[in-house]
């Protein structure tokens, strides 16, 4: 169950994170670097077996 909701936020984090919208081009790499760093933890966690 926590999984899915994971993967779903994680799918959800990774669209918006697109800079297809007008106001999100100047942005720069902050929101794909986040997003980065959320899926680098996430595969920590799966690889001690915390998730």
């Amino acid at each position: 169950m926590l999984a899915t909701v994971l993967i779903v936020v994680v799918l959800l984090m990774l669209v918006g994170a697109l800079p297809r919208w007008s106001h999100s081009r100047s942005w720069g790499y902050g929101p794909s670097g986040g997003l980065g760093l959320i899926v680098v933890i996430l595969m920590v966690l799966l690889l001690l077996g915390r998730l």
